[in-house]
C-alpha cells in the first residue's frame, strides 16, 4: 500500500501539463507534486499514475515516491487562477502525491546523455505500459544530482479506457521512434532489459501493484463486480503483455527532421549575421 499523507498547505499550480498539477506541503513536512482527481483526465489517469509508477519502481527504474494525499480545497483559496481553483474545488478527499525533486530540470534528448542500458530498460518499460507520453516533444522525465527520473504516466495504458477492447489493444505494437530516448537505446540494449526485466513481472508482482490502487478509483467501473475485479484485470493485461512486447517494439525509422528556426533567428543559425 502507499503511503498516505495530508496536505496542510497549497504551494503553486504547475502549468507545464494539461492536468494542472500543484505542489503542496504535506503533514509529514515532505513536499509533493499533487495529481489531482478533478482534473479533466479524471481518475483513471491517477490510476495509470500508481500503476505505472509502482511497477517502475518495483522494476529497479529511478522513479519518485507515490503516495496517497488527502487535500482540502479550503487550503488553497488564495490560489487566484479560476480554473485552477475548479479543478481544487472538485479535488477534495483523496488525491494523489508524487514526491518533489527540488532543483531537478526538465530532460532534454539533446541536451543530456543517457547510458544506453538505462536507456533500453525504459523503452521497453514504455512499451509494456503502452505509453505514448514519452517523446522527444514531450519527455516527462527529469534531471536530478545527476540522475534521470521518470514522471507523468497519466496516459498510459490506454486500454483501460476501453476495457471490453482491452485485450485487442494490448497485442498491438508500441512505435517508439519518438521516443525520448530512442538516440541513446539500441536494439540490443532494449533486448537486453526484456530478457532482464520480463521475467520480473510477474502476476504475484502486478497483483502487489495493482493492490496499491485506492478503492475508490475503481468503484464502479463498468462490467466488473467490484474494484479486486478490476485490479486482476490489470494484472491479467500486463502480464500478458511481457513476455513478448519486446519483439513488437519499432526503435527506429526515418531520422526526424529539425523543425526550422523562425525568420528572426535565421541569420544566426545560417552565419549570416552581420
Amino acid at each position: 500500500m502507499l503511503s498516505e499523507v495530508t496536505a496542510i498547505r497549497y504551494i503553486t499550480p504547475l502549468r507545464e501539463g494539461g492536468s494542472v498539477p500543484g505542489i503542496v506541503e504535506a503533514d509529514d513536512l515532505g513536499t509533493y507534486v499533487a495529481k489531482f482527481t478533478g482534473a479533466a483526465q479524471g481518475r483513471k489517469a491517477l490510476v495509470a499514475e500508481v500503476v505505472a509508477g509502482e511497477l517502475a519502481r518495483r522494476l529497479g527504474l529511478p522513479m519518485p515516491e507515490l503516495v496517497r494525499l488527502e487535500f482540502d480545497p479550503v487550503i488553497a483559496l488564495g490560489e487566484p487562477d479560476e480554473e485552477v481553483q475548479d479543478i481544487l474545488k472538485a479535488s477534495g478527499g483523496l488525491n494523489l502525491g508524487m514526491d518533489y525533486l527540488p532543483g531537478s530540470v526538465g530532460f532534454d534528448p539533446l541536451g543530456f546523455e543517457v547510458d544506453p542500458e538505462l536507456a533500453g530498460r525504459v523503452v521497453w518499460f514504455d512499451a509494456l505500459i503502452n505509453n505514448v507520453d514519452r517523446s522527444w516533444r514531450n519527455p516527462n522525465m527529469l534531471m536530478w544530482h545527476g540522475g534521470l527520473w521518470l514522471i507523468d504516466h497519466g496516459a498510459a495504458m490506454i486500454w483501460h479506457h476501453n476495457w471490453p477492447g482491452a485485450a485487442a489493444s494490448a497485442a498491438k505494437p508500441y512505435n517508439a521512434t519518438d521516443h525520448a530516448l530512442s538516440r541513446f537505446a539500441t536494439e540490443a540494449t532494449v533486448a537486453a532489459a526484456a530478457a532482464r526485466l520480463a521475467p520480473e513481472v510477474t502476476a504475484d508482482l502486478l497483483a502487489e501493484v495493482a493492490a496499491a490502487i485506492p478503492d475508490e478509483w475503481l468503484a464502479g467501473e463498468p462490467g466488473f463486480d467490484d474494484p479486486d475485479d478490476v485490479r486482476r484485470a490489470y494484472v491479467a493485461t500486463l502480464a500478458g503483455r511481457a513476455p513478448d512486447i519486446a519483439g513488437r517494439i519499432t526503435l527506429t525509422g526515418a531520422p526526424r527532421q529539425a523543425d526550422p528556426p523562425p525568420q528572426w533567428l535565421r541569420p544566426w543559425v545560417e552565419g549570416k549575421a552581420k
